[in-house]
């Protein structure tokens, strides 16, 4: 569970997450099929409950709520499914999940990445958000 981590931000993909998000992810994986793509934008909805998503899972899809999407058990190169259905990049994504733009996700990427100073524990992360 995400609670054995001392990530900050982050969600792990291990094997709690992979039981809980394997709907998500099967449906993810189904838009590598063009007929399943024409099906799914046709009728997002309806294309969604064949699926035995959760609520919560299918209204994070919805939103294309990715960072939920991963809370709620997705695997990040399933879910990025969703975003190349939609004409996203990857980088697009990694930006959105870090609340940047891309260009701004993309020269910090391009200046080496995050800062490794600052929050690296979750009680560090708690007392830098206020």
């Amino acid at each position: 569970m995400a609670e054995d981590y001392d990530i900050p931000g982050t969600y792990v993909f291990d094997a709690d997450a992979s039981r809980r998000g394997f709907w998500l992810n099967q449906f993810a994986m189904s838009l590598m099929k063009p007929e399943n793509r024409e099906r799914f934008k046709a009728d997002e909805r309806a294309y969604l409950a064949e699926w035995q998503m959760t609520d919560e899972q299918r209204e994070a899809v919805i939103a294309r709520d990715y960072n939920r999407m991963l809370e709620l058990g997705g695997n990040i190169f399933f879910v990025s499914k969703i975003g190349a259905n939609d004409g996203k990049s990857f980088q697009f994504l990694a930006a959105t999940m870090t609340g940047m733009t891309q260009p701004d996700y993309a020269e910090m990427m391009l200046k080496g990445g995050r800062s490794p100073v600052g929050a690296r524990t979750k009680e560090e992360w708690e007392m830098h958000r206020g």
